[in-house]
């Protein structure tokens, strides 16, 4: 009797345990499977708590880390100095960025002058670089430069021996439109300045006032030749082909054999030689003038040239020759309405002058110093990270087909990138003297104040600044003519690696990014990541787009769904437009739509990659006192891109100013009034918004 309850209590200890037991085959395997999916779900709800509570902990709780390194605290200071705190970022966020009124008139204009400082101080400083030759001359030129004491004590004796050596003219004419306003006072101004040189080359005073009328009038008689470049090209006459010989008959003041072959030294030229001739009429009639007043005037005519060469020159002549010439520029700029060109420290000047003559070296001296492994590798990273984020947002747009997103992605995917410098640049030894620079250089002929004697490539400096710089001349002028008699490269750069602009070339489907724009306060490798995407990551967004701006105009893209793409265009139009403009401040959306749709479109692409940064990897910083978190500090660094002083907007920019190069797109960001709580209604979260890219 006492084993059936023992039966029992086994059979309830059974069931309690195995409640399929009993059942149907069928439902036992349906009950069965019903267990293990609860455990699943209740497995994954408890990672997935555990995850929200780590995160929470680490991002709520702790938060990101502050950045703390000397360039952090640089960028701090920045930020600190050029926004103002106290406007509510959701009304105005370009006064909350760059309110200052202290504010550099532009931040790329100032990475521009900070890069200008850094060559200052490779060349002021150069230690471990004095090991070549090149590099050794390029720190002479500029400390010879810098030698405003050798300068002033020479006076105009280095200019009065380069004269004597001159052997074979051409004419440089500063000509003036007769069109323009005040001409004949602009005459006047000229006539005054030509006198200044006169004297401080010591000619008789009775006699330069009569020189200088005679360059003048020589001036103007030149510019009765001159026609239109429209009108020529309308007759077919913009270029010209003739030989040498035919030159010669046709303009036959000038020994053009001989002049041309001094030119294009090494180049072998003989009088059968064709040669594309820009305006042959004014060579003609310029070869009649000149023939005229060599029989009556040759005296005067000498005058002429060498006035012109003064001119020329005065950057390396002592500062009476200088001040000449800002005057002039000044007075000009009064009469024109053209501001003149402001005065460098001296500092500034030479470093421009040194990297005239000296781009290789000084090219691989910037790079080694600013562009090293490490920040080139930090931003191809970032590169290629908005590169995968534009092929990603093409699958979003809805007036893209499938043909043209699939044409669109393949041509991101053919895309070449240069960063940081030609490839010249990045070899090892900076005292290369080759200078095939690949920089865009345009040579045209054209009839100067004096043709310098041949040379060859190798600069000899002088005993003094002015022969030094004229060897310069002579050493450059050798380099780019050797550069056309050897094989045309990929792509020539057309930017110096300390340039702070990138550009998208068509023909050559490149993409480039110089050294100088991937400088702080736009990048660093050990900036806090939203400030590399924010920043740097919107330009190279902007940049990618311009490979498509041809898909925005009409007929641009047949396939596409011309309806959605005319509305998104149409939209974006009308959400720049219904921003307030202070006043005096030039806007025109036609004109600017391109540069608009290619701000809008980087800032959001820029972010989607952060975000998907964000997803993959941890440990990202923000800076301190700003009390903004990672995404606000995104978009600040967008914002910082674009300060700009709204005043120093030139009407011909294709961008829109800098107020509207901010509010535009930010407001035009759901993500951007969502992280700054933005009511609804405010100036930058709107009740619509446009998607084109």
């Amino acid at each position: 009797m006492r084993s059936e309850p023992a039966s029992g209590a086994g059979s309830r200890r059974r069931r309690e345990r195995s409640p399929e037991v009993g059942l149907p085959a069928f439902q036992s395997r349906q009950w069965a499977m019903a267990r293990r999916a609860l455990m699943t779900v209740l497995l994954f709800s408890l990672i997935l708590g555990g995850s929200l509570l780590l995160w929470g902990y680490v991002f709520q709780g702790c938060g990101p880390a502050h950045c703390e390194t000397p360039e952090c605290r640089d960028l701090l200071s920045l930020y600190l100095a050029s926004g103002n705190a106290s406007v509510a970022p959701c009304t105005d966020f370009f006064s909350f960025a760059c309110g200052n009124t202290n504010r550099t008139a532009s931040s790329f204009q100032a990475l521009a002058e900070e890069n200008k400082r850094r060559l200052q101080r490779i060349l002021e400083a150069p230690g471990s670089w004095r090991r070549a030759s090149g590099a050794e001359k390029a720190f002479q030129f500029y400390n010879s430069c810098m030698d405003t004491g050798a300068i002033e004590a020479a006076g105009a004796g280095p200019l009065r021996q380069v004269i004597e050596e001159i052997d074979q003219p051409e004419f440089d004419v500063p000509l003036k439109q007769k069109q323009e306003m005040n001409y004949a006072q602009i005459l006047r101004e000229y006539l005054t300045y030509l006198n200044r040189l006169g004297t401080l080359l010591g000619g008789d005073p009775n006699k330069v006032g009569e020189h200088a009328s005679f360059s003048i009038s020589i001036n103007s008689q030149l510019y009765q030749f001159l026609r239109p470049p429209e009108q020529q090209e309308a007759q077919g006459k913009l270029f010209q082909v003739v030989t040498i010989d035919q030159l010669q008959e046709m303009a036959s003041a000038i020994d053009w054999l001989s002049c041309l072959q001094a030119t294009f030294a090494p180049m072998p030229l003989s009088p059968s030689h064709p040669v594309a001739v820009h305006d042959l009429e004014y060579l003609k009639n310029m070869s009649q003038l000149v023939e005229k007043q060599l029989s009556k005037h040759r005296d005067f005519l000498q005058s002429h040239m060498i006035l012109g060469l003064v001119g020329t020159l005065s950057p390396a002549l002592d500062s009476k020759f200088q001040e000449a010439r800002r005057l002039l520029s000044r007075k000009l700029g009064e009469l024109t309405g053209r501001p003149p060109t402001p005065a460098h420290p001296r500092w500034m000047t030479c470093v421009e002058k040194t990297e005239a003559f000296f781009k290789p070296t000084l090219a691989a001296l910037f790079v080694r110093e600013a562009f090293g492994p490490s920040t080139r590798s930090a931003a191809m990273e970032l590169f290629t990270a908005i590169k995968d984020a534009l092929i990603a947002r093409f699958q979003m747009l809805p007036w893209m087909d499938e043909e043209t997103r699939a044409k669109a992605q393949d041509k991101v995917t053919q895309l070449q990138v240069k960063m940081g410098a030609p490839e010249w640049a990045l070899k090892p030894d900076p005292a290369r003297q080759e200078y095939n620079d690949g920089m865009s250089v345009c040579i045209y002929i054209c009839l100067r104040v004096f043709e310098l004697p041949p040379a060859s490539s190798q600069i000899q400096l002088g005993p003094s600044f002015l022969q030094s710089f004229l060897s310069c001349v002579r050493s450059r002028r050798a380099r780019i003519i050797q550069s056309f008699l050897q094989p045309f490269p990929n792509h020539r750069w057309q930017v110096l690696p300390w340039g702070v602009n990138a550009y998208y070339s068509i023909p050559d489907h490149v993409v480039v990014f110089p050294a100088g724009l991937l400088q702080p306060p736009f990048f660093h490798p050990g900036y806090p990541r939203a400030v590399n995407f924010g920043a740097a990551g919107s330009i190279m967004a902007h940049e990618l787009l311009h490979i498509f701006y041809h898909l925005l105009f009409p007929g641009g893209c047949p396939a596409c769904d011309t309806h959605a793409l005319q509305g998104a265009l149409a939209c974006l139009e009308r959400h720049y437009a219904a921003f307030p403009l202070p006043n005096g401040t030039f806007f025109n959306g036609s004109r600017t739509f391109q540069e608009d749709a290619a701000d809008t479109g980087g800032l959001a692409i820029a972010l989607q990659a952060y975000n998907k940064r964000l997803l993959w990897y941890r440990g990202e910083t923000t800076l301190p006192d700003l009390n903004l978190s990672p995404r606000q500090l995104f978009f600040r660094s967008y914002a910082q891109v674009m300060c700009r002083d709204p005043s120093t907007q030139d009407p011909r920019d294709t961008h829109s100013p800098p107020i509207l190069r901010i509010h535009g797109p930010l407001s035009n960001s759901p993500a951007f009034a969502r992280h700054f709580h933005c009511p609804h209604g405010t100036p930058m979260n709107p009740s619509s918004r446009c998607q084109l890219w």
